[in-house]
């Protein structure tokens, strides 16, 4: 699945979770970075008005499918995808890590979020080894001397991967700089996946998640700044319908 905006195009790079671990995989043997962006439709939002995130999205080596509108609208076009959100991709790519022998670091969030988080990978990965654990103070620029700092603390630790959990667009510009400034780290935007595993946020029941409700399990948790968002999401529907059925056609 691709998908448009003006003289930028993003494609959905891998669409299964066993090719994308296995992509992971080869880079930390390599000790060579990327990015991995989990695209959806708040962000198909956001790319429309927003140039710098496109750029930086761009720039993301992995690109995969979360949320079921962007399943469905590969499906239109005649590609499959599997579901991949960021949540769910924290747990494999720590194994991963591991496996190499690699650390963890972590970003965004707060200092007990990021400490319980730590703990949890500690207690469920073999090998997990945690490495730098930044909480970024208030307003914080993802391309800025905070960053700057932050990404040469990560740097220094050699070959490993950073969990980016600031939220869109700030942890993609993020990701983008660290390919620059680190080189060696894999850096992935997991959005609130941090927290859901330190207990500091709660995740909707895996049976809503079963019957594609999340967003409104969601939605009602927090109306006012959701309810907005997910209005915003529904209304590019039918243009994002429309591109995949004509690329569908070509």
């Amino acid at each position: 699945m691709q998908f448009r905006f003006d003289q930028t195009s993003i494609r959905l790079t891998h669409p299964d979770r066993d090719g994308l671990l296995s992509d992971v995989a080869a880079h930390f043997a390599r000790g060579q970075g990327f990015a991995l962006a989990t695209i959806n439709l708040d962000h198909l939002v956001k790319l429309r008005a927003d140039p710098a995130f496109r750029t930086a999205y761009a720039a993301q080596d992995m690109v995969v499918a979360d949320g079921n509108p962007i399943i469905w609208l590969s499906a239109l076009a005649g590609e499959k995808a599997e579901l991949l959100p960021g949540s769910d991709l924290v747990l494999p790519l720590c194994r991963a890590a591991a496996a190499a022998g690699l650390p963890v670091s972590m970003l965004g969030a707060t200092e007990a979020a990021l400490q319980g988080a730590a703990d949890h990978l500690a207690a469920q990965v073999p090998g997990f080894r945690a490495g730098a654990l930044i909480a970024p103070p208030m307003g914080f620029d993802p391309e800025g001397p905070a960053a700057q700092a932050a990404l040469a603390e990560i740097a220094a630790l050699g070959p490993g991967l950073c969990l980016i959990a600031l939220g869109a667009p700030k942890q993609e510009r993020f990701a983008a700089l660290g390919r620059q400034l680190a080189p060696q780290t894999g850096f992935a935007s997991v959005g609130a996946g941090v927290e859901f595993l330190s207990g500091h946020q709660a995740r909707a029941p895996r049976w809503v998640r079963a019957i594609a409700m999340e967003w409104l399990w969601r939605a009602l948790s927090a109306p006012r700044r959701l309810i907005p968002r997910y209005a915003r999401c529904f209304a590019i529907l039918p243009g994002q319908t429309l591109a995949a059925w004509r690329q569908r056609r070509a």
